[in-house]
């Protein structure tokens, strides 16, 4: 059991490592033309997502520069998907600005 749970971890942390080179990779090389990669940037309000939150859309990267690619088609599984991922970071946020404000007033009482 032990065993397992450690390769887990090591294979999970080998997981994000290579993601983040995949990234890196697409975003200092940009991508192969007709091919697009999902990338966490901010919205512009594409695909129902409030301009301006950090959400991952699919991508096009030319000179370090990305673009959305707009108006891919979307199942209702993947509209839910979304929706649930919308809320998951509102909540988020929430709970993180109490934080800070909690620690701002223990900060300015203490």
């Amino acid at each position: 059991g032990a065993e397992v749970l450690f390769q887990r971890k090591k294979s999970s942390g080998f997981s994000a490592a290579k993601a983040v080179q995949d990234h890196m990779r697409d975003w200092m090389y940009g991508t192969d033309e007709g091919n697009w990669v999902s990338m966490g940037v901010i919205s512009d309000g594409s695909y129902g997502i409030k301009e301006g939150m950090v959400f991952s859309f699919p991508v096009t990267v030319k000179n370090g520069e990305y673009t959305i690619v707009k108006d891919l088609p979307l199942s209702e599984h993947q509209k839910e998907k979304i929706q649930l991922g919308i809320e998951e970071l509102l909540e988020e946020r929430e709970m993180t600005v109490s934080l800070l404000n909690d620690d701002a007033e223990t900060t300015s009482n203490g």
